[in-house]
């Protein structure tokens, strides 16, 4: 098993189980008949820069998580193959979020913002303590019902506009708080 197979062989058990098991049952998880084997395995890994060693443990770095980028794919017609396909990974939270300490997630439910890609059960990145700027989409708590909408200045105070005609702007009443402002979005496509 190369070190590639044994680098997947650990992220599926880290995605089934968020921890690494004890180094004896990790040649288990690895296919390897002795423990021999997985030390020198692990320490590939943490020359890599995939593991690092933490207090007599193996722990992932941020590495561990970042998959290979397959290049550009044309949304219209098909192009080449891209050459340089797999040379770049990325995880995906070091793509997203920039601001750990500063950032949540949100679940967007209904169609009000259909027209700026936010469908229905999209996970929206919000950066909280952001400065906002006229056109941004915010999460925002408006008479204390959270939404999430774009944020313009209107006479006297601000309008929550959604991306889709059917609905209405939105002008609070009693109070606006912004929680945070929108820097990202995704789905999970299928099952």
């Amino acid at each position: 098993m190369s070190d590639h197979k044994h680098l997947n062989a650990l992220r599926v058990y880290w995605k089934a189980n968020k921890a690494f098991p004890a180094m004896a049952k990790l040649a288990d998880v690895l296919g390897l008949a002795s423990s021999g084997g997985v030390f020198k395995v692990v320490g590939r890994l943490v020359d890599a820069g995939y593991l690092e060693r933490t207090e007599g443990r193996i722990a992932p770095t941020p590495a561990f998580f970042a998959l290979p980028v397959l290049g550009n794919v044309r949304a219209g017609l098909p192009q080449p193959e891209d050459q340089s396909a797999g040379l770049e990974a990325i995880g995906v939270e070091d793509y997203l979020i920039r601001h750990p300490e500063r950032t949540v997630f949100c679940r967007v439910r209904g169609d009000s913002m259909r027209d700026a890609g936010m469908l229905d059960g999209d996970m929206v990145v919000v950066e909280r303590n952001r400065p906002t700027k006229p056109g941004d989409i915010v999460v925002a708590l408006v008479d204390h019902e959270m939404t999430v909408k774009h944020l313009f200045p209107q006479a006297g105070g601000w309008v929550l506009k959604p991306a889709n005609p059917d609905y209405p702007d939105i002008v609070a009443q009693e109070s606006l708080e912004i929680i945070g402002v929108v820097v990202g979005v995704f789905r999970r496509v299928g099952r």
